[in-house]
C-alpha cells in the first residue's frame, strides 16, 4: 500500500505505539483513535484469549482503526543455561529483600504467536505490526487477501530490506532513542557495544534503501519533532513515552511518577529485567544488575517478573522496569485525546513555519 493509504488510516499523521506490559490498552488505544491518531493495542505479555477480548474492547470504544502489535518467536540459539543461572543467584539477594522467589527461567519464545495470528486472521483488524522480526512472506499474503495492512519494526536498513521483500506493507523505523525494547531482528551479544543509530539518520538509510512508507519512532514527544521526521521522508511518527502519562494509560502510577520525579536523572539501555536489550529510566535495579545480566530473552523476563511485581507492589521504583525514551522529561500529563489535538496543534505550527514579519 501507499504513503497516502498509511496516512488514511488516521486523520493526523500521529501513531501510539504499542507498549507491552499494559501501558498500552484499550483505554489508551480508544481514546487515541477517536481523537483522530492511530492508537495501537500490545499483544505481548498476554494470552490469545486475553488478547481477543481486548481487541473487543478496543471496537466498542471506537470505530475508528485500530492496530495490533505482536511479538515475533526469537530466532537464533537458545540463551547459555550457565549464564542464566549465574544470573539467577546473582538475584537472589533481591528475592530476600522483596520476599519472593525468582520466577521459572521459561525458554518458550513463541508468545502464542500462532494462536494470535489465527485470531487477526478469522477476524481481521485494520492494522498489525511485528515486533523483533519479520515475518514469512506468507503471512503477508495472508493479511493481504483479509484486508489487513502490516508493519515490521526495523532498527537497521538491511532489516528494511528484509520486511520489504518478505511483503510488508510500510516499516516502523526504530531509532536507538526510544523507550522499550530495541526491536532489532537478531538480538545478539555484540550489540552491547554499538547501542544503535539515531532516528533521523536511520530514517534517511532506510528511506534510501526501500520504497516501502516509514513511520518513525524513537524519542519523539512534540509536533516539532513530528515535523522533522516528516521532513526526513517518514510518512507518520509513533509515539509511546509521550502517552505514559495519560490516565487512559495502563503503566503503573509509579511508573508515570518516576518520568518528573528528579531521582532519575537518565535513561540507558539493558538488559538486566528481560535478558534484551531495552532502555529505561536508571534505577537501583539496573546499575546493579545491568552490566550482568546476559542476552537471554524471555529467560530473564520470566525470571525477574515476580521481583518487578513485588517491587510494583511495595512501592519500590527502584526495582522495577521504568521503560522510557530519551525525551522522557517532555512526557505531559494531559488525556489523550488533549494530548492528540496538541500534537497536531504544534506540527500545524512547525510545518507552516516562522511566523512573517513585516519590516518597520
Amino acid at each position: 500500500m501507499s504513503t497516502t493509504a498509511l496516512n488514511g488510516l488516521s486523520r493526523f499523521p500521529i501513531v501510539q505505539a504499542p507498549m507491552a506490559g499494559g501501558a498500552a490498552g484499550p483505554e489508551l488505544v480508544g481514546a487515541v483513535c477517536e481523537a483522530g491518531a492511530l492508537g495501537f493495542l500490545a499483544g505481548g505479555y498476554k494470552t490469545a484469549g486475553g488478547l481477543y477480548q481486548e481487541i473487543k474492547q478496543v471496537r466498542g470504544l471506537t470505530a475508528r482503526p485500530f492496530g495490533v502489535n505482536l511479538f515475533l518467536p526469537q530466532e537464533g540459539p537458545h540463551a547459555d543455561p550457565a549464564a542464566v543461572d549465574v544470573y539467577r543467584h546473582q538475584l537472589a539477594g533481591e528475592a530476600t529483600w522483596y520476599g519472593t522467589p525468582l520466577g521459572e527461567a521459561d525458554d518458550s519464545r513463541d508468545d502464542a504467536y500462532d494462536a494470535k495470528l489465527a485470531i487477526l486472521l478469522e477476524d481481521p483488524v485494520p492494522v498489525v505490526s511485528f515486533t523483533f522480526g519479520c515475518p514469512a512472506p506468507e503471512t503477508f499474503r495472508a493479511f493481504d487477501r483479509v484486508g489487513t495492512y502490516t508493519l515490521v519494526t526495523v532498527t537497521s536498513a538491511e532489516e528494511a530490506l528484509a520486511a520489504e521483500r518478505a511483503g510488508a506493507g510500510a516499516v516502523c523505523v526504530q531509532g536507538v532513542e526510544a523507550g522499550g525494547h530495541q526491536g532489532t531482528h537478531r538480538d545478539e551479544p555484540a550489540e552491547d557495544d554499538a547501542p544503535g543509530t539515531g532516528l533521523l539518520t536511520l530514517v534517511t538509510e532506510v528511506r534510501r534503501a526501500v520504497a516501502l512508507p516509514v513511520v518513525a519512532a524513537g524519542g519523539i514527544m512534540c509536533g516539532a519533532q513530528i515535523a522533522a521526521v516528516l521532513t526526513a521522508g517518514a510518512a507518520a511518527a509513533q509515539l509511546g513515552t509521550a502517552f505514559l502519562r495519560c490516565p487512559e494509560s495502563g503503566a503503573h502510577p509509579l511508573h508515570k511518577q518516576a518520568l518528573t520525579d528528579p531521582l532519575f536523572t537518565r535513561t540507558a539501555l539493558t538488559r538486566a529485567f528481560s535478558g534484551r536489550s531495552a532502555r529505561g529510566l536508571v534505577n537501583r535495579f539496573m546499575r546493579e544488575h545491568g552490566p550482568y545480566a546476559p542476552a537471554a530473552y524471555p529467560e530473564v523476563h520470566h525470571l525477574t517478573a515476580p521481583l518487578r511485581k513485588a517491587a510494583a507492589h511495595a512501592g519500590d521504583a527502584q526495582g522495577m522496569a521504568l521503560w522510557a525514551g530519551q525525551g522522557y522529561r517532555l512526557a505531559r500529563e494531559l488525556p489523550a485525546g488533549e494530548l492528540v489535538g496538541v500534537l497536531a496543534a504544534e506540527l500545524d505550527t512547525a510545518l507552516s513555519g516562522p511566523p512573517h514579519r513585516s519590516t518597520p
